[in-house]
């Protein structure tokens, strides 16, 4: 009788085991925000398509052999931009248009600020700042010869 409480034991305590172990491992990973409605999922023929709404990011979730894993989906950002420009420009040539003709803008529309005047004249460098880029080169030049003529000096007094 001793022995089959002593296998019972045995066998309790290598069945537990792994769980008490793997518990505490399970309970410091951080799981997803479904509560706070944080991640959208939709079932797809491969896995589940996972929308990250506070960041936009859309993730694959597949099963994999060590258990489920999610890759982000690839995204052409310059395509979103060179969008949101297009729709930029568009909605600033609407907004003339509509000013032109004395209709006023929809409320809560602001005109387009308008676009800072840049300087378009080329500023041309004076005659004192060619004077000193002048100075400054042939002080360079200077030190480049002086370093040669020492390389020089000590190359044949080497020899």
């Amino acid at each position: 009788m001793k022995q089959i409480g002593m296998a019972i034991a045995v066998a309790a305590a290598v069945l537990m085991g792994p769980a008490v172990l793997i518990g505490p491992a399970l309970a410091d990973e951080p799981t997803p925000d479904t509560e706070g409605g944080r991640y959208v999922f939709s079932k797809q023929a491969n896995g589940f398509l996972r929308l990250d709404t506070r960041s936009g990011a859309v993730s694959l979730c597949s099963e994999q052999p060590v258990g489920w894993a999610c890759q982000t989906a690839p995204e052409d950002r310059a395509v979103f931009e060179n969008e949101i420009a297009r729709l930029q420009s568009e909605n600033a040539a609407l907004k003339k248009v509509l000013l032109a003709h004395g209709l006023s803008l929809p409320p809560g529309v602001a005109p387009d600020a308008p676009a800072a005047q840049s300087d378009s004249t080329l500023r041309l460098p004076s005659d004192a700042d060619i004077d000193r880029a002048i100075a400054f080169v042939g002080h360079v030049w200077q030190r480049f010869i002086d370093a040669v003529a020492r390389a020089q000096k000590q190359v044949f007094n080497k020899s």
